[in-house]
């Protein structure tokens, strides 16, 4: 059985406000399910693991072979919990570890 490749990918969210874990998740889902459809979407594996209330960082794991895929989609979020907003990339790792060290 072969192991599932996943890459983590951490976000900068800018809006007016702080919106709920779901809510961002809703948002990201909308996108991918607008661009590639329902199973599209369901191929990612994408999942919340981590948010920064203070500094508005999300970190997000999806699948290697499905990172073109969420990113391209992330780039079309105008809209989280109802107010204007934008997401940034700003670092994408195979690892947790250094993700972390890079984004700070």
């Amino acid at each position: 059985m072969k192991r599932i490749k996943r890459r983590y990918i951490a976000l900068r969210l800018e809006c007016d406000g702080l919106p709920s874990e779901r809510e961002f998740m809703d948002a990201v889902w909308a996108a991918v399910t607008k661009l590639y459809g329902e199973v599209g979407a369901s191929l990612t594996g994408l999942s919340l693991i981590n948010f920064d209330g203070e500094r508005k960082i999300f970190v997000v794991r999806t699948s290697l072979a499905s990172l073109f895929i969420v990113r391209a989609s992330l780039a079309t979020v105008t809209i989280v919990a109802g107010k204007a907003s934008s997401l940034n990339v700003l670092f994408v790792s195979g690892t947790l570890k250094a993700l972390y060290a890079n984004v700070g």
